[in-house]
């Protein structure tokens, strides 16, 4: 009987614990919806802001800003390739590799730049891939926990009780889908183009960087000339 007795306790514990997560539940997901809706319109905007990427103005003007470094004229070099940049973050690093490109030593500092620079790109990310998860999360808890006092209202008859559960269950669970769905689209959305962004960032360092002329390569060593044996002088010969 005190075993009977414990384990009633512990399923009343239980069920008063998922009766008060309910209205917390309800208030995550409807945050989540507001999330979601914010990273949607910033996403429509960064799109709208792009420019359509054409490999042949990328060259060109990668082409024309390491010849302006060649000649220490980095306001000319930022003007080439002014157009690349895609995103106020793309344009900042961008400015930093042009102002560090050439500098004595100044490989590393390039490096950690891109690097910063795919950082930032997976934290932005990091909003909608959690998202993915946690919207149908909090759809299935939002499901789950209102069938509780659902099935109380149909073992006690009291229809309007359990088609108000229901209909916050399914209701939630509609969210919660929702949700994860749009966040996944997103995510995958801007993990291509943040992806393409560093891509084209690790390109330009690599070019303006190059040592060489613009139209020209290394100069490399000529062959050394084959050395013309000396032969010995011939000695007269005595008549015997």
């Amino acid at each position: 009987m005190l075993f009977a007795l414990s384990s009633n306790s512990i399923d009343q514990a239980i069920f008063h614990v998922a009766s008060a997560l309910q209205v917390p539940v309800l208030i995550l997901a409807l945050l989540a919806l507001a999330v979601v809706i914010f990273e949607l319109g910033s996403y429509l905007v960064e799109v709208t802001k792009r420019r359509r990427r054409r490999f042949t103005a990328l060259q060109a003007g990668a082409e024309q800003a390491r010849a302006a470094l060649l000649e220490d004229n980095p306001t000319a070099a930022a003007s080439a390739v002014h157009d690349v940049a895609r995103s106020p973050a793309m344009a900042g690093t961008l400015s930093f590799i042009i102002e560090h490109a050439r500098a004595e030593g100044s490989e590393h500092q390039v490096n950690k730049a891109l690097a910063d620079f795919d950082f930032d790109a997976q934290r932005r990310l990091a909003r909608t891939r959690l998202l993915v998860r946690a919207g149908p999360a909090l759809g299935l808890m939002g499901t789950l926990i209102p069938l509780s006092p659902a099935l109380t209202g149909l073992a006690a008859g009291n229809t309007a009780e359990l088609s108000h559960d229901l209909r916050v269950a399914f209701s939630v669970t509609v969210v919660g889908l929702l949700i994860g769905a749009v966040a996944f689209g997103l995510s995958l959305s801007r993990d291509r183009m943040y992806s393409q962004d560093l891509s084209d960032l690790q390109y330009l360092a690599a070019v303006i960087s190059d040592p060489r002329s613009p139209g020209g390569s290394k100069s490399s060593p000529s062959p050394p000339r084959p050395a013309i044996e000396k032969t010995a002088p011939a000695t007269p010969s005595t008549g015997s």
